[in-house]
């Protein structure tokens, strides 16, 4: 299966998707891989999605990406007597440990970390930021505060802390659960983090994890944005979380913030996404609005790896609709004449290694000599990572004898992988990527390629090796 495009588009599958048959619709619409909203899916439920998702894969012959996203610390207020209360702008209004129903006074907060860290003056956002409140007075057992704006707030609503830093980790017993459940099944390529604050966040995920899955930081608090550098180094992937960063932070900050993620990301080498209300509206609407439209074409235009669908996909009205349209745009943008222009212009120089080196001239050579594609040899994926950071407008295939590595490159700009045995010597290595590229539909007879690869052959990281070669004259063998 082909894509004409190099942006990837990653589905979230819930109660309209859940079904093989949908699954099998998204793939063919377009989705590249998968995601697995831990906050909503039982482990049941998951294993039961990934034995689906691995039988469309198996039917259309190509790797497919799953990526499990774990919840997170839900931070909430207790309930209240009356189910709800009505406050006042300039009221005092407190939140405490007394495990007792609320009022229009106080209500419980079960989260005691909160009330050792917050300090007066740090803001208190409730409910996605409807109700905001300022902390006047604190002592570890309560929070005393003034509401500045914000008239409502009811049972179990969730409280967003924009100038706090909490004194726990990213992971809550429900996502260690999860978390094990994850690598059990072995089949899981990437696993999403929430409320990243700090880099010591990845350290127990990464601990447990021992690289048999990729880490994706979810960015969505302020306290990652002033430690991105040391995240992004420290993660395998990164996720623009839009819909908490933007209760966080003001909405206006958060176009900006995107670009800047996204060309931190691409200065390291590391796979972006964003998501969030990509195409809201289409939860209920056969078509998008132009506003979002135009909101996924700026993520394209940027030169995100991959843009997400949330409840789109997984409990909209028009699952299937949603994809296409989000292929669709991005199609259409990659064929726009300003696109190779910016895309290029955003360009970080390599790094001084030789990977790096060879991975510049191959995009060099397949532009200059307007080769049909670039093959890349890659037993981890570090190869295929350095082809799609030069972000070449020639098509990029990934060659990889692990099935993993494949999955997992799912996710990255341009790369289409293929699963296949090491090359046995240089010559199985040219006739095995001209066969590829042929039956994969990306060169025909008398097309040339250029292979990059590491000599020894098989050697993990040792990628130091250019070969341009013709496409035989029966398709199938490279002279």
């Amino acid at each position: 299966m082909k894509r004409n495009r190099k942006v990837k588009i990653l589905a979230t599958l819930g109660p309209a998707s859940s079904e093989e048959e949908m699954i099998q619709k998204l793939h063919e619409a377009g989705a590249d891989l998968f995601r697995i909203n831990m906050s909503h899916a039982s482990h049941d439920m998951m294993r039961t999605l990934i034995q689906r998702i691995r039988n469309v894969e198996q039917r259309s012959g190509r790797p497919i990406g799953i990526l499990a996203d774990l919840q997170g610390p839900k931070l909430r207020v207790g309930k209240f007597a009356a189910g709800k209360v009505d406050l006042v702008p300039g009221q005092t209004f407190t939140l405490d440990n007394k495990d007792e129903p609320g009022d229009n006074t106080r209500v419980f907060l079960p989260h005691p970390e909160i009330l050792e860290a917050v300090q007066p003056g740090h803001r208190l956002l409730i409910d996605d930021g409807k109700l905001h409140l300022r902390a006047d007075k604190t002592d570890g057992k309560s929070i005393v505060c003034t509401v500045v704006a914000g008239t409502k707030i009811s049972d179990r609503k969730g409280v967003s802390l924009p100038d706090t830093l909490l004194g726990v980790g990213a992971l809550t017993e429900k996502d260690r659960a999860d978390l094990d459940a994850v690598l059990e099944t072995d089949e899981v390529d990437w696993v999403a983090l929430s409320f990243i604050q700090r880099p010591e966040d990845l350290s127990e995920v990464r601990k447990v994890s021992r690289g048999r899955v990729g880490l994706m930081s979810k960015i969505e608090k302020p306290q990652a944005i002033e430690r991105i550098d040391e995240i992004i180094e420290l993660s395998d992937a990164l996720m623009v979380a839009r819909g908490d960063l933007g209760v966080e932070m003001p909405l206006e900050a958060v176009p900006g913030l995107q670009k800047q993620l996204i060309r931190a990301c691409r200065r390291a080498g590391k796979p972006v996404v964003v998501a969030t209300q990509m195409l809201e509206s289409m939860i209920s609407a056969p078509v998008p609005t132009r506003a979002e439209v135009s909101d996924v074409a700026t993520a394209v235009f940027e030169g995100a790896d991959a843009i997400m669908l949330s409840a789109e996909s997984a409990s909209g009205e028009y699952p299937v609709e949603a994809v296409t349209t989000m292929a669709s745009i991005a199609s259409t943008v990659e064929r726009d004449p300003h696109y190779p222009g910016i895309i290029y212009a955003q360009r970080t120089p390599p790094e001084a290694t030789g990977a790096d080196a060879i991975s510049l001239a191959a995009h060099q050579i397949a532009e200059t000599l307007q080769l049909s594609a670039i093959v890349c040899y890659t037993s981890s994926g570090t190869t295929g990572l350095r082809a799609a950071r030069e972000r070449p407008q020639v098509p990029v295939l990934a060659l990889s004898p692990v099935i993993q590595t494949a999955r997992r490159l799912s996710v990255v700009w341009g790369l289409h992988s293929v699963v296949t045995s090491d090359a046995t010597d240089l010559d199985d290595m040219v006739n095995r990527a001209c066969r590829i590229v042929a039956a994969e539909g990306f060169g025909k007879p008398g097309d040339r390629v250029i292979i990059s690869a590491g000599v020894p052959l098989g050697t993990p990281g040792a990628t130091n090796m250019l070969r341009i070669a013709y496409i035989g004259s029966d398709g199938l063998s490279g002279v």
